[in-house]
């Protein structure tokens, strides 16, 4: 049974083309795999031996991203908000991705678990 899990929030308002998205969404995942590093070494692990679990969901404008990041922040959760540099499709500092986690799926599920599958 897998315990934890790490989430991954995208915006889908920006018009971003699939591989401009992919590539804000792993920037996302590394970033906040290298906090918990950090962080919570002990739950990376676990995180690790589980399979490192990702899900990738989807939201619909920068308020709603940010909202995610300051509940996942002030609930004490590991996460990592990604800021484009605006080299190829979108300006710069346009916030694009918040990865959540690794931690447990309980805690992560508080703040995502009503958001969309990225599809």
């Amino acid at each position: 049974m897998m315990r934890t899990k790490q989430v991954i929030a995208v915006r889908t308002d920006l018009g971003m083309s699939r591989g401009k998205m992919a590539v804000q969404v792993a920037h996302a995942a590394c970033c906040a795999v290298e906090e918990a590093r950090k962080r919570c070494p002990d739950l990376l692990k676990m995180w690790e031996e589980e399979g490192s679990k990702k899900v990738v969901v989807e939201v619909k404008s920068e308020e709603e991203l940010i909202k995610i990041y300051e509940e996942a922040k002030s609930s004490g959760l590991v996460c990592c908000l990604v800021k484009d540099a605006g080299l190829t499709e979108i300006p710069p500092g346009t916030a694009t991705a918040v990865a959540i986690g690794p931690d447990l799926s309980e805690k992560i599920d508080k703040i995502t678990g009503g958001l969309k599958l990225l599809r």
